[in-house]
């Protein structure tokens, strides 16, 4: 069971999906949890094979478009901001501690990749989260200064540029989070298992979606260059924490991601390692899927 919620964000609403177990009503008091997100991606991929699930175990799930994405307003379209991201969260836990049914003391929150360093950098402040779970979870802040081939400094030094020939022409850049198609990859000489199945997901009928435009506002790198997931998390995100890593590692640091997190968490209380799984078979891989979500829903039912 399915409802469609419009959340409030200051001057501008979030898009998002209830997912609710199918015999579930307002006399009920459920675990909720919110679910944040890899980055591109919308709330009927991701995180509706997530949230299904979990309803389907009596959990109760929001998952809802960041601001500036998806079906949810904001402008200038298409930002990846890691610090409103965190602000979509709790603006989520805003929603449901006024939804019927839901007991607002027992709200935990789901990241997935991206969405993974987003949901623990949010538990550090927002202590109505009472237990953070991920899956395959990715500092981006982290990433994106590996992923420049100069350092981040020097990309920086280039994104002010950018940004300035942006303000004297009035237009705005976009970049491509993934080549369109196979074909492209291949010509951009990326072969590699994780950037083949990520655009077999994100840019097929496999997992593709209209809402999904692959598309990332330029000028959002800067602030993802500056970006820590993690600062202070050792200090300050008390919550059970549980960890889902794909065994097969690959190119996108998910699962040394994972273990860092574990070694830093001050209250770690699972860490799940699914065999052969790759980083995107864990996005909607049934098989993978309904083991993650049956450890996922055991952890939140034990520790909220």
């Amino acid at each position: 069971m399915i409802q469609h919620l419009t959340i409030p964000r200051g001057p501008i609403n979030l898009a998002a999906d209830l997912h609710l177990p199918d015999d579930a009503d307002n006399s009920t008091s459920l675990r909720a949890v919110v679910l944040s997100t890899p980055g591109s991606s919308v709330k009927e991929q991701i995180g509706a094979n997530y949230a299904s699930r979990l309803a389907a175990r009596g959990i109760a799930a929001l998952v809802l478009d960041p601001a500036h994405q998806g079906q949810s307003e904001g402008e200038p379209r298409d930002l990846e901001d890691p610090y409103r991201r965190g602000e979509d969260i709790s603006y989520a836990i805003d929603a449901l501690t006024t939804t019927p049914g839901i007991d607002p003391q027992r709200i935990g929150v789901l990241g997935i990749c991206a969405g993974g360093g987003y949901a623990v950098h949010t538990a550090r402040t927002d202590h109505r989260i009472k237990a953070v779970g991920t899956v395959v979870p990715v500092n981006l802040g982290a990433a994106f200064r590996g992923f420049s081939s100069d350092g981040p400094a020097a990309a920086l030094d280039a994104l002010a540029d950018a940004r300035t020939q942006e303000a004297r022409s009035g237009e705005t850049t976009r970049v491509n989070w993934l080549p369109e198609t196979l074909a492209d990859a291949t010509a951009a000489g990326l072969t590699d298992i994780d950037t083949t199945q990520a655009v077999t997901y994100y840019r097929t009928e496999r997992g593709g979606n209209e809402h999904s435009t692959n598309r990332r506002l330029l000028r959002g790198d800067s602030l993802l260059l500056g970006y820590d997931a993690f600062h202070l998390a050792d200090q300050l995100m008390t919550q059970p924490l549980q960890i889902v890593l794909a065994g097969r590692v690959g190119n996108t640091g998910s699962y040394e991601t994972g273990m860092r997190l574990w070694k830093l968490a001050s209250n770690p209380v699972d860490l799940m390692v699914i065999d052969g799984a790759g980083h995107y078979e864990m996005y909607d891989e049934p098989a993978y899927v309904d083991a993650a979500v049956e450890r996922l829903s055991d952890f939140y039912v034990d520790n909220m």
